[in-house]
């Protein structure tokens, strides 16, 4: 088998964070098409349709017109060792640094590409194996291996579900500082009290509390019905 450190060596900065993002957009949805990649690297689709015929000229990707970007099997391993560094360096930051929650995605993004397997096992070690990071996503172990939680967007709950807070996307400071004044933490448990009318805001009753969030925030938010809290993912 390919060994996923000589091919992470061959490959620029760039490369890494595409098959990062095509990993975590196939995290949630089915595809991962031009568009979506464009929108989550915050690039022009031309760039994207160019990156992506290189990284499938080098066996990472496949892409089929109109089917999407799928990673190969040395592509997802490239990308999984990404992922983990990015993961276990956000945790870090949070838990051993007390860096907020809102900060950690950017000084990560900057240092999972530098960082060696030795260290990597060092703060995997130090942080007692942790399975998440601080916005729930889960943290692949040393053998590329993933364990993820059957969730769904709070956006799409209804009122009267009690659900738990799993993930939330960790991209926006703006939003993770909203979610944080409202307590909304991987591990709450929350009631959805109702949902306004006409794609109007996601009520929720949290310690007691209604709290109204609007549905651009509730679509950033991956809840289960009757879920166990993560303790490692508080901040």
């Amino acid at each position: 088998m390919t060994n996923p450190l000589l091919i992470r060596g061959s490959l620029s900065q760039s490369m890494e964070n595409y098959l990062k993002a095509i990993f975590e957009i196939l995290e949630h949805d089915e595809r991962a098409t031009t568009s979506s990649i464009a929108d989550r690297m915050g690039i022009a689709p031309p760039s994207v349709t160019a990156m992506v015929k290189k990284l499938a000229e080098l066996k990472l990707v496949s892409h089929e017109p109109y089917q999407g970007v799928t990673l190969t099997r040395v592509g997802e391993m490239a990308a999984v060792e990404v992922v983990r560094h990015h993961r276990l360096i956000e945790k870090y930051l949070a838990d051993a640094l007390g860096v907020p929650w809102d900060m950690v995605h950017d000084e990560a993004e900057r240092l999972e590409h530098v960082i060696s397997e030795d260290l990597e096992d060092r703060i995997d070690g130090a942080l007692g194996h942790p399975t998440v990071d601080p916005h729930g996503a889960p943290i692949p172990a040393r053998d590329g291996t993933v364990v993820r939680v059957v969730a769904q967007p709070l956006v799409d709950a209804a009122g009267g579900d009690h659900v738990v807070v799993v993930e939330v996307d960790d991209r926006d400071p703006s939003l993770l500082r909203y979610l944080g004044e409202r307590r909304l933490y991987p591990g709450t448990a929350v009631e959805v009290v109702r949902v306004e009318p006409y794609g109007g805001s996601t009520v929720l009753r949290i310690e007691g509390a209604e709290v109204a969030i609007g549905r651009d925030a509730a679509a950033m938010i991956r809840v289960a019905p009757n879920a166990a809290p993560s303790e490692e993912a508080r901040p």
